[in-house]
């Protein structure tokens, strides 16, 4: 069975109940999935806006959001960035890939494990 692997945009669309993404996910049938990178760049995000939040209101709406990406992410299997990956991800630096290093360390775990990934991010990808 192929893994269909959901890149960070789609995450966040999917997060957002974005209609042709639910439907997409629910018609195919398949485990909700991403990368340890993924979760990484979402956590990493609502981090940041706790942290610049100034005001209790605008903290506790980061704080909201934070603990709602936890939990969205907690639907999903999330792939390892292993030795594999590593491995798969040391080749394309050596062949001077030329996308950012989080992008090609996701590319390594999909290609480690013979995904697919979803992402509108069709300039790296």
């Amino acid at each position: 069975m192929t893994i269909y692997v959901l890149d960070t945009d789609h995450l966040s669309l999917y997060g957002r109940n974005h209609p042709k993404i639910i439907e997409n996910i629910l018609a195919a049938k398949v485990p909700l999935t991403t990368t340890a990178i993924n979760v990484e760049e979402q956590l990493r995000g609502r981090l940041a806006q706790v942290a610049e939040a100034k005001d209790g209101g605008t903290k506790s709406m980061a704080y909201r959001y934070l603990v709602n990406t936890v939990m969205l992410l907690s639907e999903f299997i999330v792939l390892q960035y292993d030795q594999k990956s590593d491995d798969i991800y040391q080749s394309l630096k050596t062949q001077r890939v030329r996308i950012g290093t989080q992008d090609l360390r996701i590319a390594s775990i999909v290609l480690a494990c013979d995904g697919v990934l979803l992402t509108r991010n069709l300039q790296d990808f």
